[in-house]
């Protein structure tokens, strides 16, 4: 090139990202996010400071941290609290072993395997609701599913009560979450079960390791980054679940699924102290957020 051409180069025109337009293209989009997402957010934190009750809506004085220390005082909120737990390391305990053992079986060649990847993915695409209808369903005690089989086989001599039993509520309904959760949770352990260099596993065998032992010291520390992804996603899923709880139980049988989400329903739109609500809302946001960042640095240390 010549130096007249170079000259000529360096004097045309040249395309810069241009900020301002760019923000202004997404002007109209930050303003609905604003609307519908950030406006919600900090109006309900501004509510859980004032006694808002639409009993008598006219009247709403404000009380501080109040409806926090109400909470924290309450024995039904500790109860709630301890039966979330419960729910939530049964469900993510399931979820593990059962997507680990899918994902060990999907990794593996053989015949018909395209199919049963194909079925898997049913749970995951059914919707809650429907998904909380079909278990209602399965369970129900005059003509549900469960019942037919095991009277069929001779299992059980009567139809029985499944989620009238408070003893089972809670793990019946832990099944129908993880039955729902299971397939999302295989999928990612199935993508770190792909990443594993396959020469790991032929210089194991080398060495004469069986295949417990090239299970124990290469599948499983490979897996810590998708185990990771699971264990924080499906806890901060059990933590929040709502929509079980109300299609199968309401809360009972005598309070047996009434869990922290139930709690912060029934505050807010059964007894109408949004205020209250508001408050219950905020701290289980808040020990969501805490507990999944002690997992990621608790887990990550580990990576």
């Amino acid at each position: 090139m010549t130096a007249l051409a170079l000259r000529r180069a360096s004097r045309a025109p040249v395309n810069r990202y241009d900020q301002a337009a760019a923000l202004w293209l997404l002007a109209p989009m930050l303003a609905v996010l604003a609307v519908v997402a950030v406006f919600p957010v900090l109006y309900s934190l501004w509510v859980s400071f004032f006694d808002l009750r639409l009993t008598r809506p006219h009247r709403v004085p404000f009380v501080g941290f109040d409806n926090y220390v109400d909470v924290f005082q309450d024995e039904l909120f500790w109860q709630s609290v301890w039966r979330t737990t419960s729910f939530t390391l049964i469900c993510v305990v399931a979820i593990m072993l059962i997507a680990l053992a899918m994902a060990l079986l999907l990794n593996e060649e053989f015949r018909g395997r395209r199919f049963l990847s194909a079925m898997l993915l049913v749970p995951w695409a059914i919707p809650y609701v429907a998904n909380g209808l079909m278990w209602k369903w399965i369970y129900d005690s005059g003509y549900g599913a469960l019942n037919g089989i095991l009277f069929q086989l001779d299992f059980i001599d009567k139809y029985m009560v499944w989620l009238g039993d408070s003893k089972k509520t809670l793990w019946l309904i832990a099944n129908a979450f993880v039955w729902k959760e299971v397939p999302l949770a295989t999928i990612l352990v199935l993508v770190g079960l792909k990443s594993i260099p396959a020469d790991l596993y032929s210089a194991a065998r080398v060495d004469g390791a069986n295949t417990w032992a090239r299970f124990i010291h290469i599948t499983l520390p490979s897996l810590r980054p998708s185990f990771m992804l699971v264990v924080i996603y499906e806890t901060m899923m059990a933590i929040r679940h709502f929509d079980l709880f109300f299609i199968l139980t309401e809360g009972g049988p005598a309070e047996a699924s009434h869990v922290l989400a139930w709690h912060v329903y029934v505050e807010t739109f059964r007894k109408l102290s949004f205020g209250t609500g508001s408050a219950l809302a905020y701290i289980m946001a808040i020990v969501t957020f805490v507990l999944a960042f002690w997992l990621i640095r608790a887990l990550g240390k580990k990576l």
